[in-house]
């Protein structure tokens, strides 16, 4: 099987139509059985088309795999970076940042812990800086 995107010269209509081979597609041709399903006209020729590769999607999967590799990397990265430099206060987040900011006084080192979305927004109204950061499990294997 063929498929080929064929061109109405009359109203210009491009449709794609599925034969058995180029010869059927020539036959057809020849005894003039090919229409435009727009306007019937008998004037139809084939047009150019991109050819259908099967490794073409293969190799676009393994790019979006290796892009999704880097970005786990990254984030394991960031994760790291922060287990080391700053305290883990786990649920109390909230608390510790309102704590630290209205009491003006600079911890030793930054922290670290859970929030809701709603809980961040009230901390970024009041001016607390906080940020989102996605924390991904570690690979097992």
């Amino acid at each position: 099987m063929i498929k080929y995107l064929l061109l109405c010269q009359d109203c210009e209509n491009e449709f794609e139509s599925w034969f058995s081979g180029s010869e059927e597609y020539e036959k057809l041709q020849k005894l003039k059985l090919l229409n435009c399903p727009k306007c019937e006209s008998l004037k139809v020729v084939k047009s150019l088309m991109s050819p259908n590769l099967l490794n073409t999607k293969k190799k676009e999967n393994f790019k979006n795999f290796k892009k999704l590799k880097d970005v786990r990397k990254k984030l394991s990265d960031y994760k790291k970076f922060i287990k080391e430099n700053f305290e883990y206060v786990g649920e109390n987040f909230t608390y510790r940042a309102r704590s630290i900011h209205y009491d003006k006084k600079k911890p030793k080192k930054g922290i670290y812990g859970s929030a809701s979305i709603d809980d961040v927004k009230e901390l970024r109204e009041e001016g607390i800086e906080t940020d989102i950061i996605p924390w991904i499990e570690d690979d097992k294997n």
